[in-house]
């Protein structure tokens, strides 16, 4: 796989760069901005090196938004450099707009997957878009599990590079196949179809595996305890082999939604308390103590998924187990801190944490996978 420190010079050189920019977007501006800031260091590497730079990105999942916001807040954090969208999808029209860029100017080719056989890996729409480009860069981590043509289709034909964020996420995620001992890894989260595979492959490479999140309500199920009205995954494959391990270990208390007499309440409560009227929306304080004392064991703590239900706004736990680990991480531990997931992401960057781990992940459903199998299909594709 070929860097970006090989490059030299690449004066009115076209560089395709595809990075992944999905992020999320309220009242037409960029909530969270932390992937536009993680692809500064490539985006400045090429520009430098005098190339004209033309990103491909995605935002959303039908083609339907426009990347006009993460245009106008990339121009903020390079303010002296000239950054133009392009809403054509008519490539004379795009050969021409390339033709009149200045080197280390920057063109963001609005959303593409509104292009028809972007996610079919189309040939055809692969070899027009190489014949913008002298070069091609993957600098979208979170994206490279997916066999789409900016992807996978591009890099066929084009001398094509990882960009620098690609690089940190090989080398940090590389840290957790094989890992420095004792090792706790942390899964969170939801949907076991996506999760099992990293739960059975760290159950026999970790010292320990905590399972919190909706995934834990699927455990203390199994285990016999009443669980109430909490989200379950019915897709759950047999647990009885992962139940059985030792190191696997679970909830010993949690925060329940209940309705009593003076209205709908949080409760901390022992797992076995759990009544059939509540709802589990986050690990309970013990949990996230017993967690902090073990992390302080270890050498090694990779953790992917919150700890409770994001979605509903229940991070305290996640937030409080994130501290604890921060301060181990920039003590005289020194733990190593792998963390990923896009909720994940989410939490640490409301929360101000970006600097106080070793790594954080851009990916998801990306993260997972590479821990699952070390590698991606558009990480072989540069090769």
């Amino acid at each position: 796989m070929q860097t970006l420190k090989k490059l030299k010079q690449l004066k009115n050189k076209v560089a395709l760069v595809r990075l992944d920019w999905n992020v999320p977007i309220a009242d037409g501006v960029v909530g969270d901005g932390f992937r536009i800031v993680a692809s500064l260091p490539t985006i400045k590497t090429l520009t430098e090196k005098g190339a004209k730079v033309v990103v491909l990105a995605h935002t959303g999942d039908d083609g339907k938004q426009t990347l006009l916001p993460m245009v106008n807040y990339l121009k903020t954090l390079i303010p002296n450099t000239v950054v133009t969208l392009e809403k054509s999808t008519n490539f004379d029209d795009i050969v021409q707009n390339i033709v009149l860029m200045n080197e280390g100017d920057i063109m963001v080719i609005d959303n593409i997957r509104r292009w028809k056989g972007e996610k079919e890996n189309d040939k055809q729409l692969a070899s027009d878009f190489a014949s913008l480009g002298d070069i091609y860069v993957n600098d979208a981590f979170s994206v490279s599990h997916r066999a789409h043509m900016s992807i996978v289709g591009l890099p066929k034909l084009l001398p094509s590079y990882a960009g620098l964020q690609l690089e940190k996420e090989i080398l940090n995620l590389s840290s957790a196949l094989k890992p420095k001992k004792p090792f706790l890894f942390i899964l969170g989260g939801a949907k076991f179809e996506t999760k099992m595979p990293l739960l059975k492959k760290y159950v026999s490479t970790a010292d320990m595996v905590f399972v919190g999140g909706a995934l834990a309500n699927n455990f203390l199920k199994a285990k016999g305890y009443e669980v109430g009205k909490s989200v379950i995954d019915k897709n759950t494959p047999p647990l009885s082999g992962v139940l059985k391990n030792k190191k696997v270990l679970t909830p010993i208390d949690v925060i329940v939604n209940r309705t009593d007499s003076r209205g709908k309440n949080s409760w901390a409560v022992n797992v076995a308390e759990v009544q059939k009227g509540d709802t589990i929306v986050d690990v309970g304080p013990l949990t996230v103590k017993l967690l902090t004392t073990l992390m302080a064991k270890t050498k090694l703590v990779v953790w992917n998924g919150p700890l409770g239900w994001y979605e509903k706004g229940h991070t305290k736990s996640t937030i409080d187990l994130l501290n604890a680990l921060a301060s181990q991480t920039k003590g005289k531990q020194k733990t190593v801190s792998i963390v990923g997931g896009g909720d994940t992401e989410d939490v640490i960057n409301q929360s101000n944490m970006a600097n106080k781990f070793t790594f954080v992940s851009t990916g998801g459903g990306a993260t997972l996978e590479f821990l699952a199998k070390g590698t991606l299909v558009g990480i072989k594709a540069l090769k």
